[in-house]
């Protein structure tokens, strides 16, 4: 890969993709299954940070662990058909690619269900990496020598930044722009579907 090739980071949920109806049948399964009350509605509202922070609101500590694992083997059976791709979702990872670029994915998602959803959903980047989250998604963002770092969360600018990579924000998950804004996002777009026509601005610069 040539070091000049524009390689841009997209995050996932609420990002790329609407994953809150999936998100929410998966815990009410689990909800079910353990008898343990969990506030879906309250948990698809703040998406972003790792699976292990919503359920230490839920569960008490000794079986986190053990609720995480089963949430992510219950999830391909019920989360993945609701989720839809946000407007301007595909679009973007093939603007990326049509002016020669990667088009990578970086999540705190586990990676076998984040996979799950691309493909569902036909989005084709060119590289996923699951399991980082707000600085920790640097090391990928670093590693394939990421310019552009895209995402809907405080948590993803801070990846950006951490990455020495530009940060995108885009206002269709849990931070609005102010939000955005005072966490040093340098560009904010309302959503995906203005991203192609300004990257394809910020590339001809």
């Amino acid at each position: 890969m040539s070091s000049h090739t524009l390689t841009v980071g997209f995050d996932l949920d609420m990002t790329l993709i609407d994953s809150r109806p999936g998100i929410k049948a998966a815990y009410e399964a689990l909800a079910a299954e353990t008898g343990v009350y969990v506030d879906t509605d309250l948990v698809v509202s703040r998406l972003g940070p790792p699976l292990e922070e919503e359920m230490a609101h839920w569960f008490p500590a000794g079986a986190i662990a053990e609720a995480s694992d089963r949430y992510r083997a219950i999830y391909p059976e019920t989360a993945i058909t609701p989720t839809t791709a946000l407007p301007g979702a595909r679009e973007s990872v093939e603007a990326v690619q049509a002016l020669g670029g990667r088009a990578m994915v970086v999540t705190a998602k586990y990676e076998p269900n984040a996979k799950l959803h691309l493909a569902h959903l036909g989005i084709e980047a060119d590289v996923l990496i699951g399991g980082l989250w707000a600085e920790g998604k640097a090391e990928a963002l670093l590693e394939h020598g990421a310019r552009i770092y895209v995402g809907d969360h405080t948590g993803d600018v801070r990846g950006a930044h951490a990455a020495n990579a530009l940060s995108v924000g885009v206002t269709t998950g849990p931070c609005d722009e102010e939000e955005l804004r005072a966490a040093g996002a340098e560009v904010i777009l309302p959503d995906l579907t203005a991203f192609p026509a300004w990257l394809r601005t910020f590339a001809a610069g």
